[in-house]
């Protein structure tokens, strides 16, 4: 597949999803974030080294001046310290508000490049630059941003909108395996809530997504993106059909915080919560066992974790009822009503979540 651009339809706040190979080295792509600007690149000491020249040379050409913001790797640098090494910097460099910021990394990276963004003199531009496949179909598309808490993961942000993102599928060959199957719990989540042409399709292309098959793997990355570009377009502050991009994520969540940041790969708990998530959909009645079956199998084939840490029910519910989807003190999930449809559940019965948690 060629090179795509696609667009997050919000009125003024729209931007573009730039998918493709090569797309770091491309001046034109970033100029119109960034030319006549002070662009102050966010980004981590694993990825600094691999990228980082590449993409201060395409900000100079696309007539930026650069400074670079190098953070420590990993979920448990995602904190209240870590962001306020981005506004030290911005402040020694006297950064004002029409610097752009540029998040150039994972999740983690882009999570806290946006959220500095959000508040930093109230608000700056950010471009989002993923280099990892869970960035590219999943966080850095749709304005999310925030920091972990310890009783909570994600408890601490703000919506706030790039203005591009530019993901380069290049940068996928340097993922090191884990971190790459992490990635596609994201895909395999899109095709299960809300396409399930697009579920079969993973099916039968499992073997070539593990492969990093170009082709194969840029029509899943766009094909994720659409469905979220959708999604946001419909719903940008999640106060209704966005919820359903969590679906796993509560269960996922809780295995994170209650585990240790960093323990569990984000996508790893996507997939252990999807697996419960669609176990519990079976338990209500909604989907067949059959189809539950068919998620935990292509989970399988992706070499992604089925079976979460042994937790106390107690430990369960405490940190599922931190949920931010959570209205009135009572658990909402995210629940199958077919493979390729999901429905969010608000009255989740405490009940019959503890007898599934204790099983």
């Amino acid at each position: 597949m060629s090179d795509r651009t696609l667009r997050v339809e919000l009125g003024e706040r729209s931007y573009p999803i730039h998918i493709g190979r090569g797309m770091l080295e491309r001046a034109e792509v970033f100029e119109p974030s960034v030319s006549g600007r002070l662009a102050a690149i966010v980004t981590n000491d694993t990825v600094a080294p691999l990228y980082g020249s590449q993409l201060r040379s395409a900000l100079e050409r696309a007539g930026a001046r650069t400074l670079t913001i190098t953070l420590p790797d990993g979920e448990v640098h995602k904190d209240w310290r870590t962001l306020d090494r981005i506004f030290a910097a911005l402040l020694e460099a006297r950064a004002d508000r029409r610097t752009v910021l540029v998040a150039l990394g994972g999740g983690v990276v882009g999570d806290m490049t946006g959220f500095a963004a959000a508040t930093y003199q109230r608000g700056i531009a950010h471009v989002q630059v993923p280099t990892t496949l869970l960035a590219q179909v999943d966080s850095s598309v749709g304005g999310k941003t925030a920091i972990n808490h310890p009783l909570g993961k994600n408890m601490v942000g703000a919506f706030h909108q790039p203005s591009a993102v530019i993901a380069d599928t290049a940068t996928l060959a340097s993922l090191p395996a884990r971190e790459f199957s992490a990635g596609l719990a994201e895909v395999a989540k899109y095709g299960a809530i809300r396409d399930p042409s697009f579920f079969a399709w993973l099916e039968a292309h499992a073997e070539s997504l593990l492969a990093r098959d170009g082709a194969t793997l840029s029509y899943a990355i766009c094909r994720s993106c659409e469905i979220k570009a959708e999604v946001v377009a419909q719903d940008e502050r999640e106060t209704g059909a966005r919820a359903l991009l969590n679906f796993g994520h509560t269960f996922g969540h809780a295995i994170e915080s209650a585990a240790g940041y960093g323990k569990w790969l984000h996508g790893e708990a996507v997939a252990a919560g999807m697996a419960l998530a669609a176990r519990f959909s079976v338990r209500q009645g909604r989907i067949r066992i059959a189809e539950a079956e068919r998620l935990e199998a292509l989970l399988r084939r992706l070499n992604l974790p089925l079976e979460p840490p042994r937790f106390a029910v107690g430990t369960w519910l405490e940190y599922m009822g931190r949920d931010k989807k959570n209205e009135s003190g009572r658990v909402t999930l995210v629940l199958l009503e077919a493979l390729g449809r999901a429905a969010v559940v608000k009255d989740a019965p405490e009940s019959e979540l503890r007898e599934f948690l204790a099983g």
